[in-house]
């Protein structure tokens, strides 16, 4: 849900609370169906109207449509007009989504009179009724800081006593502009809503697999590929959080130098047991595999059926070579809660990097999306960080710094010159 969405748009909607589904309610829609392309030329039912009476539980968004125009089925000649009319990219017209875009209803009925002069005079009378519609505001972005910390002090001090471990883990991870989205490197969006990588997951990873292939020859499951994978920069469905406070505080802090002024933050995760699995999971194993499917097969994935129902699916089975590949004794039997949550998983320390930042990793399943106040397994809490320089200087003065942080020979040589340069006419 959301596709297509600007992503602030997006995280002020992503909870569906109260105040979403009344601005939902209130907005000026188009229901299409997907493109169908037929002899040079691409067509598509359109309606123009309103979503009403939204309701919403775990698995499904239910709605009723009020159709104040039906277009019926429209003949746009070349899928270009179609793009054009709806301001649509290569993919979106090609995918079943629900997309809350920033703009004015008036311009795409205008640009469909022109092209169908037929349907000007119904336009024209239902223009007045849908007047205003670009000045609505979705709700106002919900986070939950619990301070302000502007020294290692202070920023231990919300921190001591404050969360309760029973029956979870507590993990950490910094952000050195407080506006970062809390999102793997995968399903990063464009700020207009498109994907950056998301279609090309498998063909990402495959395309790494082949230059390197030797790299990952130890690598026994799946999920030990994505990880090695992140650690080289592939955008991966892998989020990265840390076990030690102060490794996520340093994160928050250390950056370039225009970003000294800027605010970060430290994001807080109390993750149910329930949350947290190893590396050798078959619950991981399931996950980490969606990256081998593509993403027309992707799109094939029903998590609203039962579990019966799912495993009858082709593009489960598809999943499921692929997880016997690694796992030959795996039952057909895949669970769809399961393939469309977020996981903590512990991981093999197999690089210096994560032993160092006492690594683990949030895998983010099927079009899973992690709310900014958390979940029902993960709840989210955030301090924001200022003075950064000053940070910076207390935590190394505990050996919390780039060499540690980044236990490499070009970290460790960057750190080093920075230390050692002299000021600037120094005899």
């Amino acid at each position: 849900m959301f596709e297509y969405t600007p992503v602030d748009i997006e995280k002020r909607l992503e909870g569906i609370g109260s105040t979403a589904v009344e601005f939902l309610q209130q907005l000026p829609s188009f229901l299409c169906t997907e493109i169908s392309r037929s002899n040079g030329h691409a067509s598509m039912i359109v309606k123009f109207g309103n979503v009403e009476q939204i309701t919403v539980d775990k698995k499904e968004v239910r709605f009723r449509f009020d159709a104040l125009i039906d277009f019926g089925e429209l003949d746009f000649k070349e899928l270009d007009s179609a793009r054009d009319v709806f301001g649509a990219d290569q993919f979106e017209l090609h995918r079943t989504h629900w997309a809350v875009r920033a703009g004015d209803a008036h311009t795409v009925l205008e640009r469909l009179a022109e092209l169908f002069p037929q349907f000007k005079d119904v336009i024209g009378a239902h223009m007045p009724a849908q007047a205003g519609d670009g000045a609505m505001e979705p709700p106002a972005r919900e986070k939950n800081i619990i301070g302000e910390a502007n020294s290692v002090e202070s920023y231990l001090g919300f921190l001591f006593g404050r969360f309760d471990k029973h029956d979870a883990e507590i993990f950490y991870r910094g952000h050195e502009n407080a506006a970062f989205e809390l999102t793997p490197s995968l399903l990063r969006k464009w700020p207009e809503g498109a994907w950056k990588f998301m279609p090309n997951e498998d063909r990402l990873c495959k395309e790494l697999l082949i230059a390197h292939y030797d790299e990952f020859q130890r690598d026994q499951y799946c999920f030990d590929r994505l990880v090695r994978m992140q650690h080289y920069g592939l955008p991966t469905r892998l989020l990265d959080i840390s076990g030690n406070p102060l490794v996520a505080l340093f994160f928050a802090c250390y950056g370039s130098e225009e970003m000294m002024a800027t605010s970060g933050e430290v994001i807080i995760f109390r993750i149910k047991a329930d949350k947290i699995k190893y590396y050798d999971s078959d619950t991981v194993s399931c996950l980490a595999n969606l990256s081998n499917l593509t993403h027309a097969q992707k799109s094939e994935i029903n998590l609203s059926l039962d579990r019966t129902e799912f495993n009858e699916q082709e593009v489960a089975k598809k999943l499921l070579h692929h997880i016997k590949a690694e796992k030959s004794y795996f039952e057909g039997n895949i669970a769809p809660d399961d393939l469309g949550s977020i996981l903590c998983v512990k991981a093999k320390r197999t690089n210096s990097r994560i032993k160092s930042q006492s690594g683990a990793f949030l895998l983010f399943g099927h079009e899973a999306v992690l709310p900014e106040t958390g979940n029902d397994g993960i709840e989210i809490a955030r301090i924001a960080i200022t003075n950064k320089p000053n940070i910076l200087a207390q935590l190394d003065s505990i050996n919390i710094n780039a060499t540690t942080v980044y236990p490499s020979i070009d970290q460790t040589t960057v750190h080093l010159r920075d230390g050692y340069e002299l000021p600037r006419g120094t005899m």
